[in-house]
Formats: structure tokens, C-alpha cells, sequence
């Protein structure tokens, strides 16, 4: 979906892992990986299924901008999950590149060899239901049913070869597993020269020899996951590296990047002249607009409409900076889908049909801290969405300031969960680049503030002195709270759904609960969603001798809670921001008194606010609590003071109420 695959697809058919040795001849196997298969490791936790021995990506570009990459890659399977790890992956496009070469070798722990070649090497489309159609393709060779048991090791070699106007690669130097020798070399032509820069580490110092750089890592270790971690990709070292040829020698060659206004240059000259409306696509936006009375209600008409659009992707000249072209306004208002700089591009042409000024914003989905500012490249990129200028009384949680575009409502017409006004929570927070020419920035998304992701609750509940209960619970979400129910609800049939919603009523200890009404209403374009839900449950409060009933006030769950079982971590722990309120009203049995009830609560943390209280009134016992929860990302160092945060909240909604017959 989105930019997405067109970017990880550059990265990956523009250069892949390597060796600093030839390709091995004939069946034997190669000198490298009989060293890497005697290398000693570590003893690792029985988690860990693999250890790589050797991942490694020799790449040398021509003058002509041809790039050909020769992979090594070696692991050590350790567990019975492990075996999954013995595949190996050459990806390339059919119209620029090619795989000159894939062999694997098994090295079984008796020593044994099973080798493989063209007859077990398959050759797929990375496609899926969204393409149409790809030009990414990989041969794949796996071993995984030929791994017999722990010990064994899985080693490939493959050189292909690529035309690319791009002269920019990335390279992880690990993902997840252990990892004992990690190198990439690049070998430019005679004059050209190379920059780097390494995320998520102190910096690699390359080894220069001419035009030969060398960056190598060892013994890295483990990344073990944890809930509520950043991304992988904000976790492991990743190198950055630019390459420049000498003056005058770029020729077929594409554009090289030292500044983000260079960036934003180049895809500007990609996506401006496609944004041009047409008679039809002006007449459909005035008759979008025709009832609307404000900037912002203009905005939403044709966010609405362009969110409807079926989302596929056409994938041609990936490598030639096809990918990251918008097809025409006119051609995608005619097909009626399109993927996401498409939908991006329609709505800027609609909305300057309509007298409104947009520019396509170039953002990473799926990990807000991905994104660099010291590495300008649009290969950091794999979405596309929009920024609308707008004035002074347009109001909403998306809108940024630009320095020189002024006011920006920043929209995701990609997402049909989350409407105008608002941003998905995993690109809020990113650092995105607002394509415009010379005045094109590197800009921050916003953060929503908890408030405008409000969860509000109201419980009436009768208490029967058998224990039983009948409770009706009304729920009001806004923002990114409205987006995780919205999502929830499109996603599911409607009988999946209210097994959900049983679910969730049972956990709060209403189990074998009768359900008298499911009610759920989406109002998606303002931003809301609500949920009305009546149910009875037998043994609700717990029986005491006939003398006693004792329950707890909250008498359903909040629905959303942190992970927080482990007392350590060694990752950062991210917090989303929302808020959440609610009011309990348990109409006590007749007959029956509070006997104890637990004590207020008021919790202030620099991520979290909480209160409760308790009380009886009018023969009803009133339970309220609220949380609310600010954006953060919390250093392992200070887990402890998150873990005695919530764990004070959880030991106040779980705290016991208790009835005495008079």
C-alpha cells in the first residue's frame, strides 16, 4: 500500500547484500561460507531461533549508472521456529534489471551438503490484490522443510544487476537477529565520492582504498521485542550512503541530494504537472462543494469523495522514478482508483478546481521516527498524502505552520478510518517533506492533544442482591480513539463484531453476560463514533454468606491497556496520546449498604494524568474515573516510573467495593 512498496523496492533492487569474494564455481561450497559455518557464537536466550554468521553487500556502480551487487548470507538455525530463516531473496524489476546468479548451499550439523539451483529457485511477483500491475519480481530459493534440526546452517550467494537513475543506498546492518559479521562495500568509478551517515548508532567509519568504502559491524546483538517499542528500523544500525560522480560525469544519471530542497525540487518536477484539473474533474468538484459553506467544509467534501477511491497501484519504470510519479488527475478521476500519490494528486487538482492550494506531502508509514533529517533523500519515504493551505479560521488538529507556505491541513486520503481534520496515529509525530518546490521543508507532524481523542463512557447498572447485574454502557469516541473502534467495526462482519464486543464485556468480569442490544454508529465525518450495549450477567458481584456482595465499580474495562508484565526493558516504551472519562452509576440493591469503598486516587506523571473517585448517592454508588495519556517516548531508563504509573491506575480500577445487608 502507498509509496511504500515503490521505495522499499528501490532500496532493495538498487543494490543487495554481498560478498567480498567471487561467486563460487561449480557445486562446491563457496570458501566463505565453510568460514562462516565453523564461526563460534555466543550462547543465546532459547528465544532466539537464528544467529546470521554473515549478511554482507558488495556493490559496484559503472559510469553509465549500471549497479551490480553481489549477496553473501549465511545463518546458524537454533530453534525449531529458526527454520523459517533458510530462504534466500533477490528482488529486481523487469524492465531495468535482471539476477545473474542464485545458489544456496544446507550444511546440515552431520555435515551433509544439500545444494540448490535454477531447478529449485522460484520467480515471483512481489504484487498483490492492490497491483494491478509490478514490475518487482524476486527469485527465491527455500530450504526451509530440508532443515532437519537445530545446528544446521543456510548460506546464498546471488549477483544481479540494475539500470538506476538513483545514487542514494541504504543498508541494515542487522534486523532481529543476532549478528556476527555485517559488511557493506561500495565501488565507485575512478573520481566519484561517497558520503554516509549511520542512524541509530555512534557512526561507522568506512575503510577507504580509492574509491572503495567498506563499512563492517560485528557481534550484534539480539533485538528482542517488546510491546510499546519503537520500530525495528528505529532500533537496529542502518547506514545511509550518497554517491556522487565527478563534475560533469553525471550524465544519465538522476539528480544527487545535499539539501531537502534539492528533494523537494526533483519531485515537485514529478507531481506538478499532473495535478492539472480537467472540465469533468472541475464540474465534479464544484458539485462536491456546492452546499459547502466554509474552507473547511469544502476540504471535506473532497476528502470524502476522494477517500472512496479504490486504492490499486500500477508499478511501471520503478527505477527510472516512474514509482514515484502520480498518474494523471484526469486519467485517475476516470479509472476511479489509484494509489496513494494518485489520490493525493486528484484531490490537489479538485481542490484547485474549487480555488484551494494543496502540495503532495512525502511522509514514512509505519514508523514515525524513521525519517532523518541528515540524510536528504525521498528514498526515506514510502507514502504520500496532502497539505491544503488554509487561513486563519480553519480549525483542526492537522493543521502545521510552514514558514514560508503559512498555514497547512495536513490529510491522509489514503486512510479511509481517519477523516479531514485529523492525522492516523502512526504518522503523527513523523517528520515529513512538504513537496513544493523551492519552498519545500522537512516539517514535523502533529501530535493530536488527548483531548481530541476522547473516550467518554456512561454506565447505569442495577445491582441485584443475588449478584446479578443489568448494565447499560454508552460509549462517545472522537480523534484516533474513533479511528481504532471505526477500524475495528469496518474491518469485521457484523456478527464478528459483537463477538468482539461480548468479549470485551466479559473480561470485565460480566461473564456469561445476555446480551439486549449491540449498537454501534459510525458518524465518520465528524470524527465520532459510538457504541450502545445492554446486557445482563448472573454472579456479577460475588456472594458472601448471604451477608456480603463485593465488586468492582468499573464494570467493564477501559478496552485499550499497556503491556507492562516485564520489570525491565531495554527499549524506549511509546505512549500514544488520548483521554478517557467515565461515570459508573450502580443502583445499590435493596437492603444493602456500602460497607467499604476504596479511597480517591489523583495521579500526575510527565506522560500521564489519572484520577477516580467514589461515592453514594441517592441509593447509587458513583464510580468516575479519567485518564489521560500524553504523547511520549519513554526511556528504558525511566520504564520503572511508567510500570508504577499504570500499575497504581490498575490497582485503583481493580480495588474492591463492598455491600452489607443493613
Amino acid at each position: 500500500m502507498l509509496y511504500r512498496l515503490t521505495f522499499a523496492l528501490l532500496l532493495l533492487a538498487s543494490a543487495a547484500a554481498a560478498a567480498s569474494a567471487a561467486p563460487a564455481g561449480g557445486d562446491e561450497v563457496p570458501a566463505w561460507l565453510k568460514a562462516a559455518a565453523s564461526s563460534a557464537a555466543p550462547a543465546y536466550d532459547r528465544k532466539v531461533p537464528a544467529v546470521v554468521l554473515h549478511s554482507e553487500r558488495a556493490v559496484t556502480v559503472g559510469e553509465d549508472g549500471r549497479v551490480v551487487t553481489t549477496t553473501t548470507y549465511a545463518v546458524r538455525v537454533l530453534t525449531r521456529e529458526g527454520r523459517a530463516e533458510a530462504r534466500a531473496r533477490e528482488v529486481y524489476t523487469t524492465d531495468t534489471g535482471k539476477v545473474r546468479e542464485l545458489r544456496a548451499w544446507l550444511i546440515r550439523p552431520s555435515g551433509q551438503v544439500r545444494k540448490y539451483g535454477k531447478d529449485e529457485t522460484a520467480d515471483i511477483s512481489l504484487g498483490d490484490d492492490d497491483h494491478v500491475y509490478i514490475e518487482a519480481r524476486a527469485k527465491v530459493i527455500n530450504a526451509e522443510s530440508d532443515v532437519d534440526g537445530p545446528g544446521a546452517v543456510f548460506g546464498y550467494q546471488a549477483v544481479s544487476e540494475e539500470r538506476t537513475v538513483f545514487t542514494q543506498l541504504d543498508w541494515d546492518f542487522q534486523d532481529a537477529l543476532p549478528t556476527l559479521v555485517s559488511r557493506f562495500t561500495l565501488v565507485l568509478p575512478a573520481g566519484w565520492r561517497a558520503s554516509d551517515v549511520t542512524f541509530n548508532h555512534p557512526k561507522v567509519v568506512p575503510v577507504v582504498a580509492g574509491t572503495s568504502y567498506t563499512w563492517e559491524m560485528k557481534n550484534l546483538p539480539h533485538v528482542e521485542p517488546e510491546p510499546h517499542s519503537p520500530e525495528l528500523s528505529s532500533l537496529v544500525p542502518r547506514l545511509a550512503v550518497s554517491f556522487f560522480p565527478e563534475a560533469g560525469a553525471r550524465g544519465s544519471l538522476g539528480p544527487g541530494f545535499d539539501t531537502w530542497a534539492e528533494v523537494s525540487r526533483w519531485l515537485s518536477s514529478l507531481h506538478d504537472p499532473q495535478a492539472e484539473p480537467d472540465a469533468a474533474i472541475t464540474a465534479k468538484a464544484k458539485e462536491l462543494t456546492a452546499n459547502a459553506k466554509t474552507e473547511l467544509e469544502k476540504i471535506q467534501a473532497v476528502g470524502r469523495y476522494v477517500q472512496s477511491i479504490r486504492y490499486v497501484s500500477v508499478q511501471i519504470g520503478v527505477n527510472r522514478g516512474g514509482g514515484m510519479r502520480p498518474h494523471r488527475a484526469s486519467e485517475v478521476f476516470a479509472k476511479s482508483y489509484g494509489d496513494c500519490k494518485d489520490k493525493a494528486n486528484l484531490m490537489r487538482a479538485m481542490l484547485k478546481a474549487v480555488g484551494l492550494v494543496a502540495h503532495p506531502v512525502a511522509i514514512y508509514s509505519g514508523d514515525r521516527a524513521y525519517v532523518r533529517e541528515e540524510w536528504p533523500s525521498p528514498q526515506q519515504f514510502n507514502h504520500c498524502i496532502i497539505a491544503v493551505v488554509v487561513g486563519d479560521d480553519t480549525k483542526a488538529p492537522s493543521v502545521v505552520t510552514h514558514a514560508k507556505l503559512g498555514r497547512l491541513l495536513v490529510f491522509d486520503a489514503t486512510d479511509d478510518t481517519t477523516p479531514v481534520g485529523d492525522l492516523p496515529d502512526h504518522e503523527q509525530g513523523s517528520l515529513a517533506l512538504v513537496v513544493a518546490g523551492d519552498d519545500g521543508a522537512l516539517l514535523r507532524m502533529p501530535f493530536t492533544p488527548p483531548e481530541q481523542n476522547l473516550w467518554k463512557r456512561e454506565v447505569e447498572a442495577g445491582l441485584a442482591a443475588d449478584g446479578s447485574i443489568r448494565a447499560t454502557v454508552r460509549e462517545r469516541l472522537a480523534g484516533q480513539s474513533a479511528v481504532t473502534a471505526r477500524r475495528l467495526f469496518k474491518g469485521l462482519a457484523k456478527s464478528d463484531f459483537e463477538k468482539a464486543i461480548e468479549r470485551w464485556v466479559s473480561a470485565g468480569g460480566a461473564t456469561g453476560a445476555k446480551f439486549m442490544k449491540i449498537e454501534p454508529a459510525d458518524d465518520h465525518g465528524g470524527g465520532r463514533f459510538a457504541l450502545d450495549v445492554e446486557f445482563s450477567a448472573d454472579g456479577f458481584a460475588q456472594n458472601m454468606q448471604d451477608r456480603l456482595l463485593v465488586f468492582r465499580a468499573a464494570v467493564v474495562t477501559r478496552g485499550q491497556s499497556l503491556s507492562l508484565a516485564e520489570p525491565t526493558r531495554k527499549h524506549p516504551f511509546m505512549i500514544e496520546p488520548e483521554a478517557f472519562t467515565e461515570t459508573v452509576r450502580v443502583r445499590l440493591p435493596e437492603g444493602f449498604e456500602v460497607d467499604e469503598m476504596p479511597e480517591g486516587v489523583q495521579l500526575k506523571s510527565e506522560f500521564g494524568d489519572y484520577t477516580a473517585s467514589y461515592e453514594v448517592r441517592e441509593g447509587h454508588l458513583v464510580f468516575t474515573r479519567s485518564l489521560v495519556q500524553r504523547a511520549a517516548t519513554v526511556p528504558a531508563a525511566k520504564y520503572k516510573e511508567v510500570r508504577d504509573f499504570f500499575g497504581r491506575v490498575r490497582a485503583s480500577e481493580e480495588a474492591p467495593v463492598v455491600l452489607a445487608r443493613k
